[in-house]
């Protein structure tokens, strides 16, 4: 069992994959808006639509950044529960190739990551800042 500042750890590491990936997709639109906007400003008699080109790329390295972040959809491939999973299938196969008998004590569930429910969040307080005159309290 993973300690609680272990917990704390993969948590905002997990929060911190999340906000990079909302930041990316931002960029994203933001500049294919800006694309198009600038397309269709430069449009002449024959309607040339490039802006598509510069994002394509953009686009799969988006796509990549997601599925490292999320998974797979539906099938939860290369998320947390599934490295777990497939943890526990590589360890039994090798010691199943051995000749070793499975590990009484190793169960599947032993690979997967904490549960949410495990990080109790009312025991963490928030230490106070020694260099801070106000508290909490005065924030409106």
């Amino acid at each position: 069992m993973a300690d609680k500042n272990e917990i704390l750890k993969r948590a905002k590491k997990r929060v911190k994959a999340r906000k990079g990936f909302y930041a990316h997709l931002a960029s994203f639109i933001a500049v294919g808006i800006f694309f198009f906007l600038m397309n269709m400003a430069t449009l002449g008699e024959e309607p040339n639509l490039w802006f598509f080109f510069p994002m394509l790329p953009w686009m799969v390295g988006l796509l990549i950044h997601y599925l490292t972040v999320f998974g797979f959809p539906v099938t939860g491939a290369l998320s947390e529960e599934w490295e777990a999973r497939e943890m526990y299938k590589a360890i039994r196969h090798e010691r199943m190739k051995e000749g070793l008998p499975p590990d009484p004590d190793e169960a599947e569930e032993a690979f997967y990551p904490p549960a949410s429910q495990d990080l109790e969040l009312p025991d963490l307080k928030k230490q106070k800042d020694p260099l801070t005159r106000w508290d909490d309290k005065d924030i409106v």
